[in-house]
């Protein structure tokens, strides 16, 4: 969703308008149900339209799937119930660029900063369309906007959502918006109506923003729209961009319509009119301020009907919300080759009413929660009534395939896994701890080890217990008497069955009897498995490894 003329306020309970309630409650387990239902409601004509948006100023992250997933759970449910949907999502890309960002992303998703690029270029763009911008990258995208617009149209078919793009300056320029600008133009109330939500607007005001044929530079300072030639005065005076000034170049004189464009209080209504807008999920930040101006200007000016709303929380990003203008983002590529698509769609598919936050450090927890979240979809496992029942309705929109022999290791396992290179080994240890067994398919085994490289980019980009590499073959280190004797001991004890919390109690026991270090019998045992002299909670970490191989590498068999 655009971010400008953004009013604070109170979260409007949105969501809660969805929960089920009664005799409904099974039918209504899943949120986009109840939105559904909502939808029909009204006898839509078909395709129904659902639609999100956003205004490009940045590096496009996690959190512009916000609308573009929650749309998509009720798309599919539509389809499930046989009607035609069409997903849409409007790039904002008439709107000036009013910041240079911090950070940019190349079209192969590297995050880097401005002095990759040329920057000062962006910084005297401020004011102009960011589809008048030059691409910072060169030849890849036609401007700043088709770039940004390009990366998440990437996104969106890295996870697998099929949606439609549309450029609000195609809408413009090809003359699909003519209808909704000269709609705005002839109202007697529409300026009036924007004066009521906005400070800085007044009842005389003429609603449109031309754009400078001399310095590409956007401006509100426009009178005398002429709807039979379709053009507008205007006087290049600057616009405000925050708390600061964009100053213009001073020229004056008469644009087509078709040069320039609403005011987003306006613009947003004119998209659901003019795309048949049905539904349309937004963030908190517009449930005070821009949903009801948008929803009465649709029914004063347009005399058409709002789209279904459905207000979602945001999640934060370790804590701190995601700015793609200051840079602390994460991309749903990097996502992707954490965790997968299904955990990513699960993700955003839990308590979309709620604050949440994606802790990158604690990713574990969160493919946790879905592989619990499909054992109760497989009847693998019990679970309160209502989580169960959303799995049962919502897990299959999750997946590509509903595949009850699929393997899914552990994550943190899996890490454990990712310490080793060689593929045979992996299996063996997962043989070993019974995740796999001579019935599993090859195809599920091969599934399970994406998991593996997964979680292995995960240890890395933490900087977590298990960014170690587990060495095959027995490095070449020498040990004392005492220590050697003491590796024995705990071979014997590993060797006699002993769980990975165990083990770890008893090197400390082992170091103790033989007089040996605790800090020096850690670091043998890292010597020996790591040829490094830290690493993981060993006990815990031998316990998840194959017992023979352990039982060897401790006796220094090989």
């Amino acid at each position: 969703m655009s971010s400008h003329e953004i009013d604070d306020g109170e979260l409007t309970p949105g969501v809660d308008d969805h929960e089920p309630t009664g005799s409904d409650a099974d039918h209504h387990a899943f949120w986009a149900d109840a939105v559904a239902d909502e939808i029909l409601a009204r006898d839509p004509e078909e395709p129904i339209v659902i639609k999100g948006g956003v205004s490009p100023s940045g590096i496009p992250h996690l959190g512009h799937f916000n609308e573009i997933l929650r749309g998509f759970f009720v798309a599919e449910v539509l389809r499930e119930r046989g009607h035609a949907v069409e997903q849409v999502f409007t790039s904002d890309d008439r709107d000036a660029l009013r910041a240079v960002p911090r950070n940019l992303a190349t079209e192969d998703w590297e995050i880097v900063g401005l002095g990759a690029v040329d920057g000062g270029a962006l910084g005297r763009n401020l004011g102009v369309p960011y589809t008048d911008v030059p691409d910072p990258f060169g030849d890849c995208h036609d401007s700043y906007g088709a770039h940004f617009a390009g990366l998440l149209r990437d996104s969106a078919e890295l996870i697998g959502v099929p949606v439609t793009f549309e450029s609000n300056t195609a809408l413009y320029e090809s003359g699909r918006f003519d209808d909704a600008v000269d709609t705005v133009l002839a109202s007697d109330d529409a300026a009036s109506v924007l004066a009521d939500y906005q400070a800085s607007a007044t009842a005389d005001d003429v609603p449109f923003m031309a754009q400078c044929p001399e310095c590409g530079h956007l401006t509100p300072d426009v009178s005398e729209p002429d709807l039979d030639e379709r053009t507008v005065a205007f006087a290049c005076t600057g616009m405000e961009a925050g708390d600061d000034e964009i100053d213009g170049c001073g020229a004056a004189g008469r644009v087509s319509l078709r040069e320039g464009k609403l005011p987003w209080r306006f613009e947003w209504p004119a998209q659901w009119t003019t795309l048949g807008v049905d539904f349309e999920p937004f963030g908190k930040d517009h449930a005070e301020g821009s949903w009801p101006s948008g929803e009465e200007i649709v029914q004063t000016v347009f005399e058409a009907e709002p789209p279904v709303p459905f207000v979602y929380e945001w999640f934060t990003l370790g804590g701190e919300p995601l700015s793609s203008s200051s840079g602390h983002v994460i991309t749903v590529s990097e996502v992707m080759e954490l965790v997968g698509p299904a955990v990513v769609k699960y993700f955003f598919l839990r308590n979309p009413g709620r604050a949440k936050d994606f802790d990158v450090s604690r990713l574990d927890q969160l493919v946790d929660e879905f592989d619990r979240f499909e054992r109760l979809y497989f009847g693998e496992e019990d679970g309160p009534e209502e989580l169960t029942a959303l799995a049962d309705r919502a897990y299959p929109l999750l997946v590509d395939e509903v595949r009850p022999d699929r393997v899914r290791l552990p994550y943190t396992f899996a890490a454990v896994l990712g310490m080793v290179e060689d593929r045979g080994f992996r299996v063996q240890m997962a043989r070993d701890e019974g995740h796999i067994d001579d019935d599993t398919p090859e195809w599920a085994i091969d599934a399970a080890l994406e998991r593996v490289e997964r979680a292995r980019r995960w240890a890395e980009r933490t900087d977590n217990a298990y960014n170690y590499r587990l060495h095959r073959d027995r490095p070449a280190h020498e040990f004392d008497v005492a220590t050697r004797a003491a590796l024995d001991d705990l071979a014997d004890f590993v060797a006699a069955g002993n769980d990975g919390e165990a083990i770890q109690g008893e090197v400390y026991e082992t170091a103790k009897r033989h007089d040996v270090p605790v800090g020096e019998f850690f670091e043998a045992g890292y010597r020996l498995f790591f040829d490094d002299t830290q690493g993981p909670r060993l006990g815990e970490f031998l316990g998840e490894l194959e017992r023979e191989f352990v039982v060897e590498r401790l006796r220094r068999d090989g």
